[in-house]
Protein backbone atom coordinates (compact mmCIF):
# COMPACT_ATOMS: atom_id res chain seq x y z
CA UNK A 1 0.00 0.00 0.00
CA UNK A 2 1.53 3.38 -0.99
CA UNK A 3 2.50 5.73 1.77
CA UNK A 4 0.50 8.93 2.02
CA UNK A 5 1.90 12.39 2.45
CA UNK A 6 0.44 15.69 3.49
CA UNK A 7 2.00 19.03 2.61
CA UNK A 8 5.35 19.25 4.38
CA UNK A 9 5.39 23.04 4.26
CA UNK A 10 2.07 23.19 6.06
CA UNK A 11 3.23 20.70 8.66
CA UNK A 12 6.49 22.52 9.28
CA UNK A 13 4.69 25.82 9.73
CA UNK A 14 2.16 24.26 12.09
CA UNK A 15 4.95 22.54 13.99
CA UNK A 16 6.79 25.81 14.59
CA UNK A 17 3.61 27.52 15.74
CA UNK A 18 2.82 24.76 18.17
CA UNK A 19 6.35 24.69 19.53
CA UNK A 20 6.09 28.39 20.26
CA UNK A 21 2.71 27.84 21.89
CA UNK A 22 4.02 25.00 24.02
CA UNK A 23 1.33 22.67 22.65
CA UNK A 24 2.00 19.01 23.46
CA UNK A 25 -0.52 17.62 20.93
CA UNK A 26 0.04 17.55 17.17
CA UNK A 27 3.69 18.46 17.74
CA UNK A 28 6.40 18.12 15.12
CA UNK A 29 8.84 15.37 16.07
CA UNK A 30 12.30 16.73 15.28
CA UNK A 31 13.89 13.28 15.39
CA UNK A 32 11.98 11.60 12.60
CA UNK A 33 10.28 14.63 11.01
CA UNK A 34 6.79 13.28 11.69
CA UNK A 35 3.74 15.02 13.09
CA UNK A 36 2.60 13.27 16.26
CA UNK A 37 -1.15 12.82 16.63
CA UNK A 38 -2.44 11.57 19.98
CA UNK A 39 -5.83 9.87 20.32
CA UNK A 40 -7.12 8.98 23.77
CA UNK A 41 -9.99 6.50 23.87
CA UNK A 42 -12.23 5.69 26.80
CA UNK A 43 -12.46 2.01 25.82
CA UNK A 44 -9.66 -0.05 27.44
CA UNK A 45 -11.33 -3.24 26.19
CA UNK A 46 -10.53 -2.15 22.64
CA UNK A 47 -6.75 -1.94 23.09
CA UNK A 48 -6.02 -4.82 20.72
CA UNK A 49 -8.15 -3.29 17.97
CA UNK A 50 -6.59 0.15 18.39
CA UNK A 51 -3.07 -1.30 18.44
CA UNK A 52 -3.75 -2.97 15.10
CA UNK A 53 -5.30 0.19 13.66
CA UNK A 54 -2.42 2.41 14.82
CA UNK A 55 0.16 -0.01 13.46
CA UNK A 56 -1.59 -0.08 10.09
CA UNK A 57 -1.84 3.71 9.97
CA UNK A 58 1.80 4.27 10.86
CA UNK A 59 2.93 1.75 8.24
CA UNK A 60 1.12 3.66 5.50
CA UNK A 61 1.92 7.27 6.41
CA UNK A 62 5.34 8.90 6.12
CA UNK A 63 4.58 12.27 7.68
CA UNK A 64 2.29 11.43 10.61
CA UNK A 65 2.73 9.14 13.61
CA UNK A 66 -0.46 8.08 15.40
CA UNK A 67 -0.49 7.09 19.05
CA UNK A 68 -3.70 5.64 20.49
CA UNK A 69 -4.02 5.29 24.26
CA UNK A 70 -6.91 3.47 25.93
CA UNK A 71 -6.17 3.79 29.67
CA UNK A 72 -8.25 2.48 32.51
CA UNK A 73 -10.36 5.25 34.09
CA UNK A 74 -9.97 7.18 30.84
CA UNK A 75 -12.74 9.67 31.60
CA UNK A 76 -11.11 10.63 34.90
CA UNK A 77 -7.77 11.01 33.15
CA UNK A 78 -9.29 13.10 30.38
CA UNK A 79 -11.07 15.42 32.80
CA UNK A 80 -7.83 15.92 34.71
CA UNK A 81 -5.96 16.70 31.52
CA UNK A 82 -8.65 19.12 30.41
CA UNK A 83 -8.36 21.00 33.70
CA UNK A 84 -4.60 21.24 33.14
CA UNK A 85 -5.16 22.24 29.50
CA UNK A 86 -3.04 19.25 28.48
CA UNK A 87 -5.19 18.24 25.56
CA UNK A 88 -4.77 15.23 23.26
CA UNK A 89 -5.61 15.87 19.62
CA UNK A 90 -8.55 13.46 19.35
CA UNK A 91 -10.71 11.84 22.01
CA UNK A 92 -12.73 8.69 21.55
CA UNK A 93 -15.78 8.84 23.82
CA UNK A 94 -19.35 7.61 23.90
CA UNK A 95 -22.44 9.54 22.91
CA UNK A 96 -23.59 10.32 26.42
CA UNK A 97 -23.76 13.08 29.00
CA UNK A 98 -19.95 13.31 29.16
CA UNK A 99 -19.98 14.35 25.51
CA UNK A 100 -22.71 16.87 26.33
CA UNK A 101 -20.66 18.39 29.15
CA UNK A 102 -17.44 18.60 27.12
CA UNK A 103 -19.29 20.15 24.20
CA UNK A 104 -20.99 22.64 26.51
CA UNK A 105 -17.53 23.60 27.80
CA UNK A 106 -16.58 24.50 24.20
CA UNK A 107 -13.75 21.94 24.06
CA UNK A 108 -14.46 20.43 20.65
CA UNK A 109 -13.78 21.62 17.12
CA UNK A 110 -16.53 21.91 14.51
CA UNK A 111 -15.64 19.20 11.97
CA UNK A 112 -18.55 19.73 9.60
CA UNK A 113 -16.06 20.39 6.79
CA UNK A 114 -14.78 16.82 7.09
CA UNK A 115 -16.26 14.87 4.19
CA UNK A 116 -16.73 11.74 6.30
CA UNK A 117 -19.43 13.42 8.40
CA UNK A 118 -21.66 13.06 5.34
CA UNK A 119 -21.24 9.29 5.51
CA UNK A 120 -22.79 8.90 8.97
CA UNK A 121 -26.25 7.37 9.38
CA UNK A 122 -28.73 10.13 10.08
CA UNK A 123 -29.97 8.55 13.32
CA UNK A 124 -26.55 8.87 14.91
CA UNK A 125 -26.11 12.46 13.76
CA UNK A 126 -29.52 13.19 15.27
CA UNK A 127 -28.48 11.55 18.54
CA UNK A 128 -25.47 13.84 18.84
CA UNK A 129 -27.59 16.91 18.10
CA UNK A 130 -30.02 15.90 20.84
CA UNK A 131 -27.09 15.61 23.26
CA UNK A 132 -26.43 19.33 22.86
CA UNK A 133 -27.71 21.17 25.92
CA UNK A 134 -28.54 24.11 23.68
CA UNK A 135 -28.50 23.90 19.87
CA UNK A 136 -25.13 24.54 18.23
CA UNK A 137 -24.28 25.08 14.60
CA UNK A 138 -21.91 22.48 13.20
CA UNK A 139 -20.86 18.88 13.82
CA UNK A 140 -18.59 18.11 16.74
CA UNK A 141 -18.18 14.34 16.63
CA UNK A 142 -17.68 11.58 14.09
CA UNK A 143 -19.89 8.67 15.26
CA UNK A 144 -17.99 5.41 14.76
CA UNK A 145 -19.45 2.34 16.43
CA UNK A 146 -22.81 1.66 18.07
CA UNK A 147 -24.57 -1.00 20.06
CA UNK A 148 -28.19 -2.07 20.11
CA UNK A 149 -30.43 -3.13 22.97
CA UNK A 150 -33.69 -5.03 23.05
CA UNK A 151 -34.25 -8.72 23.66
CA UNK A 152 -31.62 -11.39 23.16
CA UNK A 153 -33.17 -14.82 22.78
CA UNK A 154 -32.12 -18.46 22.65
CA UNK A 155 -32.73 -19.25 19.00
CA UNK A 156 -32.46 -23.02 19.38
CA UNK A 157 -35.03 -22.95 22.18
CA UNK A 158 -37.39 -20.81 20.10
CA UNK A 159 -36.98 -23.10 17.08
CA UNK A 160 -37.54 -26.21 19.19
CA UNK A 161 -40.84 -24.90 20.56
CA UNK A 162 -41.96 -22.99 17.48
CA UNK A 163 -42.25 -19.71 19.38
CA UNK A 164 -42.92 -16.68 17.18
CA UNK A 165 -41.08 -13.39 17.51
CA UNK A 166 -43.50 -10.81 18.98
CA UNK A 167 -44.06 -7.48 17.27
CA UNK A 168 -46.34 -5.80 19.82
CA UNK A 169 -46.51 -5.53 23.60
CA UNK A 170 -49.54 -7.81 23.82
CA UNK A 171 -47.79 -10.42 21.68
CA UNK A 172 -44.72 -10.19 23.91
CA UNK A 173 -46.75 -10.78 27.08
CA UNK A 174 -48.60 -13.65 25.38
CA UNK A 175 -45.23 -15.15 24.42
CA UNK A 176 -44.01 -14.90 28.01
CA UNK A 177 -47.15 -16.74 29.15
CA UNK A 178 -46.61 -19.42 26.50
CA UNK A 179 -42.99 -19.91 27.52
CA UNK A 180 -43.97 -20.18 31.18
CA UNK A 181 -46.63 -22.77 30.32
CA UNK A 182 -43.91 -24.83 28.64
CA UNK A 183 -41.98 -24.95 31.91
CA UNK A 184 -39.30 -22.50 30.79
CA UNK A 185 -38.42 -19.22 32.48
CA UNK A 186 -39.17 -16.41 30.01
CA UNK A 187 -36.55 -13.82 31.00
CA UNK A 188 -33.57 -13.22 33.27
CA UNK A 189 -32.90 -9.76 34.71
CA UNK A 190 -29.98 -9.74 37.16
CA UNK A 191 -30.89 -6.47 38.89
CA UNK A 192 -28.36 -6.75 41.72
CA UNK A 193 -26.08 -4.54 39.63
CA UNK A 194 -28.30 -1.48 39.49
CA UNK A 195 -27.15 -0.39 36.02
CA UNK A 196 -28.81 -3.47 34.52
CA UNK A 197 -32.20 -1.95 35.41
CA UNK A 198 -31.50 0.62 32.69
CA UNK A 199 -31.36 -1.99 29.90
CA UNK A 200 -35.09 -2.77 29.69
CA UNK A 201 -35.90 0.77 30.83
CA UNK A 202 -34.11 2.31 27.85
CA UNK A 203 -35.39 -0.28 25.37
CA UNK A 204 -38.98 0.40 26.43
CA UNK A 205 -38.61 4.17 26.69
CA UNK A 206 -37.34 4.73 23.13
CA UNK A 207 -40.60 3.33 21.79
CA UNK A 208 -42.90 4.95 24.33
CA UNK A 209 -41.46 8.46 24.61
CA UNK A 210 -39.98 11.14 22.38
CA UNK A 211 -36.24 10.93 21.80
CA UNK A 212 -35.81 14.49 23.12
CA UNK A 213 -37.87 13.92 26.26
CA UNK A 214 -35.18 15.24 28.59
CA UNK A 215 -34.81 18.44 26.63
CA UNK A 216 -38.57 18.92 26.59
CA UNK A 217 -38.57 18.61 30.38
CA UNK A 218 -35.75 21.16 30.59
CA UNK A 219 -37.79 23.54 28.42
CA UNK A 220 -40.76 23.10 30.74
CA UNK A 221 -43.10 21.70 28.09
CA UNK A 222 -43.63 18.36 29.83
CA UNK A 223 -42.72 16.34 32.93
CA UNK A 224 -41.41 12.85 33.48
CA UNK A 225 -44.63 12.09 35.34
CA UNK A 226 -46.44 12.64 32.05
CA UNK A 227 -43.98 10.97 29.68
CA UNK A 228 -42.54 8.05 31.66
CA UNK A 229 -45.69 6.55 33.17
CA UNK A 230 -46.18 3.82 30.55
CA UNK A 231 -42.49 2.93 30.62
CA UNK A 232 -42.60 2.65 34.40
CA UNK A 233 -45.71 0.48 34.32
CA UNK A 234 -44.39 -1.88 31.66
CA UNK A 235 -40.95 -2.43 33.16
CA UNK A 236 -42.73 -3.56 36.31
CA UNK A 237 -44.62 -6.24 34.38
CA UNK A 238 -41.32 -7.92 33.48
CA UNK A 239 -40.89 -8.96 37.11
CA UNK A 240 -43.76 -11.44 36.68
CA UNK A 241 -41.71 -13.40 34.15
CA UNK A 242 -38.22 -13.17 35.64
CA UNK A 243 -36.18 -15.17 38.11
CA UNK A 244 -37.27 -15.11 41.74
CA UNK A 245 -35.63 -12.19 43.55
CA UNK A 246 -33.74 -10.71 40.57
CA UNK A 247 -32.00 -8.34 43.00
CA UNK A 248 -29.94 -11.27 44.31
CA UNK A 249 -28.26 -11.81 40.93
CA UNK A 250 -25.95 -9.49 39.04
CA UNK A 251 -25.00 -8.95 35.42
CA UNK A 252 -22.51 -11.83 35.27
CA UNK A 253 -25.07 -14.14 36.90
CA UNK A 254 -27.68 -13.16 34.32
CA UNK A 255 -25.30 -13.66 31.39
CA UNK A 256 -24.29 -17.07 32.76
CA UNK A 257 -27.87 -18.16 33.41
CA UNK A 258 -28.97 -17.16 29.91
CA UNK A 259 -25.91 -18.85 28.38
CA UNK A 260 -26.80 -22.07 30.21
CA UNK A 261 -30.38 -22.06 28.96
CA UNK A 262 -31.99 -21.03 32.24
CA UNK A 263 -34.14 -18.45 30.45
CA UNK A 264 -35.44 -18.13 26.92
CA UNK A 265 -34.80 -14.37 26.71
CA UNK A 266 -32.59 -11.68 28.20
CA UNK A 267 -33.49 -7.95 27.92
CA UNK A 268 -30.02 -6.48 27.47
CA UNK A 269 -27.79 -4.85 24.87
CA UNK A 270 -25.45 -6.32 22.28
CA UNK A 271 -22.57 -5.44 24.60
CA UNK A 272 -23.50 -8.53 26.67
CA UNK A 273 -22.93 -11.00 23.85
CA UNK A 274 -19.17 -11.45 24.43
CA UNK A 275 -19.80 -12.19 28.11
CA UNK A 276 -22.54 -14.70 27.25
CA UNK A 277 -20.35 -16.37 24.61
CA UNK A 278 -17.49 -16.66 27.08
CA UNK A 279 -19.72 -19.05 29.04
CA UNK A 280 -21.24 -20.83 26.04
CA UNK A 281 -19.27 -20.14 22.83
CA UNK A 282 -21.66 -22.26 20.76
CA UNK A 283 -24.87 -20.60 21.91
CA UNK A 284 -27.19 -19.69 19.04
CA UNK A 285 -28.29 -16.16 19.92
CA UNK A 286 -30.56 -13.85 18.00
CA UNK A 287 -32.40 -10.69 19.00
CA UNK A 288 -35.43 -8.53 18.38
CA UNK A 289 -36.41 -4.95 19.06
CA UNK A 290 -38.34 -4.55 22.29
CA UNK A 291 -42.01 -4.51 21.16
CA UNK A 292 -43.04 -1.74 23.53
CA UNK A 293 -46.09 -0.56 21.60
CA UNK A 294 -49.46 -1.89 20.51
CA UNK A 295 -48.48 -1.33 16.86
CA UNK A 296 -45.25 -2.62 15.33
CA UNK A 297 -44.93 0.57 13.29
CA UNK A 298 -44.48 2.54 16.52
CA UNK A 299 -41.58 0.43 17.80
CA UNK A 300 -38.07 1.88 17.75
CA UNK A 301 -34.72 0.13 18.14
CA UNK A 302 -32.68 1.27 21.11
CA UNK A 303 -29.25 2.01 19.67
CA UNK A 304 -26.62 4.38 20.94
CA UNK A 305 -23.20 5.65 19.96
CA UNK A 306 -20.67 3.49 21.77
CA UNK A 307 -17.65 5.27 20.29
CA UNK A 308 -17.17 8.53 18.42
CA UNK A 309 -14.19 10.74 17.72
CA UNK A 310 -13.98 14.41 18.67
CA UNK A 311 -11.17 16.83 17.78
CA UNK A 312 -10.00 19.15 20.53
CA UNK A 313 -10.66 22.76 19.65
CA UNK A 314 -7.11 23.92 20.42
CA UNK A 315 -5.43 21.37 18.15
CA UNK A 316 -3.19 23.29 15.79
CA UNK A 317 -2.65 20.71 13.05
CA UNK A 318 -6.09 20.13 11.68
CA UNK A 319 -4.90 18.57 8.42
CA UNK A 320 -2.96 15.79 10.15
CA UNK A 321 -5.87 15.07 12.47
CA UNK A 322 -8.29 14.97 9.55
CA UNK A 323 -6.03 12.48 7.79
CA UNK A 324 -6.29 10.24 10.88
CA UNK A 325 -10.08 10.56 10.89
CA UNK A 326 -10.26 9.72 7.18
CA UNK A 327 -8.21 6.61 7.81
CA UNK A 328 -10.34 5.60 10.78
CA UNK A 329 -13.46 5.92 8.62
CA UNK A 330 -12.21 3.67 5.85
CA UNK A 331 -14.35 0.54 5.57
CA UNK A 332 -11.37 -1.74 6.17
CA UNK A 333 -10.39 0.10 9.35
CA UNK A 334 -13.93 0.06 10.67
CA UNK A 335 -14.12 -3.67 10.00
CA UNK A 336 -10.97 -4.22 12.08
CA UNK A 337 -12.69 -2.54 15.00
CA UNK A 338 -15.93 -4.46 14.53
CA UNK A 339 -14.10 -7.78 14.25
CA UNK A 340 -12.60 -7.14 17.67
CA UNK A 341 -15.48 -5.40 19.43
CA UNK A 342 -18.64 -6.43 17.61
CA UNK A 343 -21.63 -4.12 17.42
CA UNK A 344 -22.71 -1.90 14.56
CA UNK A 345 -21.03 0.75 12.48
CA UNK A 346 -22.38 4.29 12.46
CA UNK A 347 -21.31 4.68 8.84
CA UNK A 348 -23.63 4.16 5.90
CA UNK A 349 -22.59 1.25 3.73
CA UNK A 350 -22.67 -2.45 3.15
CA UNK A 351 -21.36 -3.69 6.48
CA UNK A 352 -22.20 -7.16 7.78
CA UNK A 353 -24.66 -7.18 10.67
CA UNK A 354 -23.57 -9.65 13.38
CA UNK A 355 -25.47 -12.94 13.39
CA UNK A 356 -26.76 -12.18 16.89
CA UNK A 357 -28.43 -8.95 15.67
CA UNK A 358 -30.05 -10.28 12.50
CA UNK A 359 -33.48 -10.01 14.08
CA UNK A 360 -32.97 -6.24 14.32
CA UNK A 361 -31.87 -5.93 10.68
CA UNK A 362 -35.02 -4.17 9.43
CA UNK A 363 -34.72 -1.45 12.06
CA UNK A 364 -30.99 -1.01 11.46
CA UNK A 365 -31.24 -0.85 7.68
CA UNK A 366 -34.21 1.54 7.80
CA UNK A 367 -32.59 3.77 10.43
CA UNK A 368 -35.47 3.23 12.88
CA UNK A 369 -33.33 3.90 15.92
CA UNK A 370 -33.21 6.22 18.92
CA UNK A 371 -30.68 6.86 21.66
CA UNK A 372 -30.63 5.49 25.19
CA UNK A 373 -32.60 7.82 27.44
CA UNK A 374 -30.00 7.45 30.17
CA UNK A 375 -27.38 9.06 27.93
CA UNK A 376 -29.10 12.31 28.95
CA UNK A 377 -29.17 11.59 32.69
CA UNK A 378 -26.55 13.15 35.01
CA UNK A 379 -24.60 10.40 36.75
CA UNK A 380 -25.10 12.11 40.12
CA UNK A 381 -28.83 11.45 39.85
CA UNK A 382 -28.28 7.65 39.99
CA UNK A 383 -31.37 6.85 37.95
CA UNK A 384 -30.45 3.16 37.90
CA UNK A 385 -30.70 2.99 41.68
CA UNK A 386 -33.96 4.94 41.55
CA UNK A 387 -35.43 2.38 39.16
CA UNK A 388 -34.28 -0.50 41.35
CA UNK A 389 -35.82 1.14 44.43
CA UNK A 390 -39.05 1.66 42.52
CA UNK A 391 -39.21 -1.97 41.42
CA UNK A 392 -38.68 -3.09 45.02
CA UNK A 393 -41.59 -0.93 46.17
CA UNK A 394 -44.75 -3.06 46.24
CA UNK A 395 -47.05 -0.31 47.51
CA UNK A 396 -50.14 0.70 45.52
CA UNK A 397 -48.79 4.16 44.72
CA UNK A 398 -45.29 2.99 43.75
CA UNK A 399 -45.53 4.37 40.20
CA UNK A 400 -46.70 7.80 41.35
CA UNK A 401 -44.01 7.94 44.03
CA UNK A 402 -41.28 7.00 41.54
CA UNK A 403 -42.34 9.48 38.89
CA UNK A 404 -42.71 12.31 41.39
CA UNK A 405 -39.23 11.56 42.67
CA UNK A 406 -37.87 11.50 39.11
CA UNK A 407 -39.18 15.01 38.48
CA UNK A 408 -37.94 16.28 41.83
CA UNK A 409 -34.44 14.81 41.46
CA UNK A 410 -34.16 16.01 37.87
CA UNK A 411 -34.74 19.60 38.96
CA UNK A 412 -32.26 19.17 41.79
CA UNK A 413 -29.40 17.88 39.63
CA UNK A 414 -30.14 19.93 36.51
CA UNK A 415 -31.03 23.30 38.00
CA UNK A 416 -28.31 25.22 36.16
CA UNK A 417 -28.92 23.36 32.91
CA UNK A 418 -32.67 24.02 33.05
CA UNK A 419 -31.97 27.71 33.59
CA UNK A 420 -29.57 27.77 30.63
CA UNK A 421 -32.02 25.99 28.33
CA UNK A 422 -34.92 28.23 29.28
CA UNK A 423 -32.81 31.36 28.89
CA UNK A 424 -31.85 30.16 25.41
CA UNK A 425 -35.52 29.56 24.59
CA UNK A 426 -36.45 33.02 25.84
CA UNK A 427 -33.65 34.61 23.83
CA UNK A 428 -34.70 32.80 20.67
CA UNK A 429 -38.29 33.84 21.25
CA UNK A 430 -37.26 37.48 21.67
CA UNK A 431 -35.23 37.34 18.43
CA UNK A 432 -38.16 35.87 16.51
Amino acid sequence: MPKRKIARGMLATAGIAMALAGCTGCAQNETDDKVEVELVSYKPEAVAAFDQIAERFNATHEDIHLTIDSPNEAMTILKTRFIREDYPDIVGIGGDVNYSNFLDADLFMDISDLEETGMVKQSYLDMDKELEFVPKEGIYALPYAANAAGILYNKDLFDEHGWEIPETWDEFIALCDTISAAGVQPIYLGYKDTWTCLAPWNALAVGLTESDTCNQVNMGTTTFTETYRETAEKIRVLLDYAELNPYAYGYNDACTAFARGQSAMYPIGSYAIPQIKSVNPDMNIDSFTFPANEKEADNVLNSGIDLQFCVMKDCKNKEAVYEVLRFLYEDETIQIYLDHQGGLTCKEGDFEIPAELQGMRTYIENDRMADYQDHHYPSEMSVDAMIQTYLLDDSENAVDTFLARFDKEWKRYNRDLIRKVQQYQQKEGDVQ
